[in-house]
């Protein structure tokens, strides 16, 4: 049987043993950090919208893409037509963007615990 050693950020199968913390703990890290770059790039789609839809400056356009995304609502009162269906869309993204990005941050724990769980039905049976 080969025993050869898997790359920490791949999830180990039913048959194997489970990660050490150090190698959970970097697979952690790199979940961490993808959901960092997704939020920051969908923080960047909402700035670029809101300036280029209703024509504010960026630090408010920022600010309002922010809210938005957190689930706090807009800052500002939207005055275009353009701006207003850019922000519904944003809205709904952002909804959806919320739930995925947990499910990134959340992925390596979850299979942590269910892998535990598994291996400890193992042993038992």
């Amino acid at each position: 049987m080969n025993r050869r050693r898997r790359h920490p950020l791949l999830y180990e199968r039913r048959h194997e043993p489970l990660l050490p913390r150090r190698a959970w703990a970097l697979r952690l890290a790199w979940h961490l950090g993808l959901a960092a770059a997704l939020l920051a790039f969908a923080l960047g789609v909402g700035a670029f919208g809101y300036h280029v839809t209703e024509g504010m400056p960026w630090i408010d356009a920022f600010l309002n893409a922010a809210m938005i995304l957190s689930g706090m609502g807009p800052v500002e009162a939207l005055s275009t037509a353009g701006g207003k269906l850019f922000a519904t869309a944003y809205a709904i993204f952002s909804g959806v963007f919320f739930l995925a990005v947990a499910g990134v941050v959340l992925a390596p724990v979850l299979h942590r615990v269910l892998h535990r769980f598994h291996l400890d039905e193992e042993a038992d049976g």
